[in-house]
């Protein structure tokens, strides 16, 4: 993928009576793909072999994991472990997630519970007059991350150590890219290239997450 802003529903737009999936990252440990169902499709129920983390990019749909059916939306985020079968439907105007396979050796947080939704914004607070950071998922080859910015705060310039993937959770920020700055809000994606001269300033408190595919 190339830098810049990324919001799902618009390159990816659900078309009906289709279920395509596109992979974003790849190392030879995690993979990142996008899912995008039009209205009136699924997947029925399957496992894979490793564990894998599902987040809300678009429009409203729902998954079955265990026989039960449970709603799913933009910003909702599910672990499901390995050997788990998952099951996914389009609500009436398709539906979005991504999906990251990860690596055997993952550490996960205990924070996030097998099988439970979670409004991904939820997971951390913030903190007065500073940046909070919390490790929701990583082994060798990405780490999975959530941040929250108090009003005024920002991350100064530094380059991306790897491919990455930016998710504005709430709020809004300045991303300084290469000397470009672009505004993002919550529900949109930013790119980061390997070595990508990058800031992060809040207008506002602003939650993110980030993924880096570091191999």
């Amino acid at each position: 993928m190339d830098f810049g802003i990324f919001v799902p529903e618009k390159e990816h737009e659900p078309r009906e009576g289709l279920t395509i999936s596109r992979r974003l990252y790849q190392n030879d440990m995690d993979s990142l793909s996008l899912f995008s169902f039009g209205k009136g499709t699924d997947i029925s129920p399957e496992a894979y072999s490793c564990g894998a983390i599902y987040i809300g990019a678009g429009e409203d749909g729902s998954f079955e994991l265990g026989g039960d059916s449970f709603p799913f939306k933009s910003g909702d985020m599910i672990y499901v472990p390995k050997n788990r079968l998952l099951g996914a439907s389009a609500g009436e105007k398709g539906f979005l997630y991504f999906e990251l396979l990860m690596g055997k050796e993952t550490i996960m947080n205990e924070i996030l519970k097998a099988g439970e939704v979670f409004a991904l914004k939820d997971l951390i607070g913030y903190e007065n007059g500073g940046i909070a950071n919390m490790d929701l998922a990583k082994n060798e080859g990405m780490k999975f991350m959530i941040l929250s910015f108090d009003e005024g705060c920002e991350l100064s310039e530094h380059r991306a150590p790897g491919n990455a993937l930016l998710f504005a959770l709430e709020g809004k920020a300045v991303i300084g890219y290469e000397g470009k700055d672009y505004e993002i809000s919550e529900g949109e994606n930013f790119r980061f290239e390997k070595n990508g001269l990058h800031s992060v300033k809040a207008k506002g408190r602003f939650k993110m997450a980030l993924l880096l595919m570091l191999k």
